[in-house]
């Protein structure tokens, strides 16, 4: 018996419930400070899912699972980012709104600057989208530029869910591996926001190899396929646009919400353990220690922790 309610009561986008940042009134936000300094940051995206999915299907997937864990922490949530990163062979795909890396990289790092300034100096972005390698960058491109004491964590819902992706010929549930739009993804949003889903028109698709077997996973984290991280190569598969214009690589038909449940437990459960204990290590108000993060005067670091409205100065004077 879970604690996780499937699927969830609905979104909190535009409701006044303390989940969102972007709801709250400075008054709500100085509030939730003194207790939980800690926001969620779901990095999602906008592409093709299918006739089965949404286009905002990885999007919705991290903003839920977001508000659920939100709910049993006293964290605050971030409004997700619509619009992400892509890897090569999404290029075209009609309805994929594809932001170059370096750009989305920048703008992530300003965000996470942005909310530092406004007292949330832990930050969890979330992510179930293929654009790996982006977030990481942002995270050190922020640490490089304002070296202020802050803890910021990247977990991808596919790796911490990892252990409940296994097909049924390595003792899981699906038929195939995770891949795009596929079983694994559609079980999982049956879960979290059936309301959006027409499984009803779901349709099979089969992607496009163009690289020797046992080399490269196929986006499912367990390596089954290979070693090589599907984002680390060129020339590993097909364009969608050209090999699955409908948006699909799997079988989304044999999804179910039983399928996918246990993953979603499972990522939740390990999200709100990391939520919890990074408030443990530093409750509301502590941070890491200034000598052991930067090389800006002392001086400095302290102005910025103490903020802009509080006699202190805003985190650009260290840099923009």
């Amino acid at each position: 018996m879970t604690k996780w309610e499937f699927p969830p009561s609905g979104g909190h986008m535009e409701k006044n419930t303390g989940v969102y940042f972007q709801n709250m009134t400075s008054v709500d936000a100085q509030e939730r400070l003194k207790k939980n300094d800690l926001i969620m940051i779901p990095v999602g995206c906008t592409e093709n899912h299918g006739p089965s999915g949404p286009y905002g299907e990885d999007t919705f997937l991290e903003a839920r699972m977001c508000e659920l864990v939100a709910e049993a922490t006293g964290c605050t949530v971030a409004q997700p980012i619509w619009y992400g990163a892509h890897p090569y062979q999404h290029l075209g795909m009609p309805g994929t709104i594809v932001i170059p890396d370096q750009i989305m990289a920048d703008y992530l790092t300003y965000v996470l600057a942005g909310f530092w300034n406004a007292g949330f100096r832990k930050m969890i972005l979330v992510n179930g989208h293929g654009q790996d390698w982006v977030i990481p960058s942002a995270i050190h491109t922020f640490g490089k530029k304002f070296q202020v004491p802050a803890v910021i964590t990247y977990p991808h819902l596919w790796h911490i869910g990892k252990q409940e992706l296994g097909t049924k010929a390595r003792g899981g549930v699906y038929e195939k591996n995770l891949t795009h739009a596929c079983e694994v993804e559609q079980s999982w949003s049956l879960n979290l926001f059936p309301e959006l889903c027409q499984h009803e028109n779901a349709v099979e698709t089969k992607g496009t190899s163009l690289f020797p077997p046992g080399h490269i996973d196929f986006a499912d984290e367990l390596g089954t396929n290979g070693p090589i991280k599907w984002y680390n190569a060129y020339g590993n598969c097909g364009m969608e646009v050209i090999c699955t214009p409908e948006g699909i690589i799997g079988n989304p038909k044999l999804a179910s919400a039983e399928k996918g449940r246990a993953g979603v437990e499972s990522a939740l459960d390990y999200l709100e353990k990391l939520v919890n204990d990074i408030m443990t290590m530093y409750p509301a108000g502590k941070l890491p220690p200034i000598d052991k993060v930067t090389q800006y005067k002392q001086e400095d670091i302290e102005a910025v922790i103490k903020g802009p409205t509080n006699g202190g100065r805003h985190i650009y004077t260290l840099t923009y």
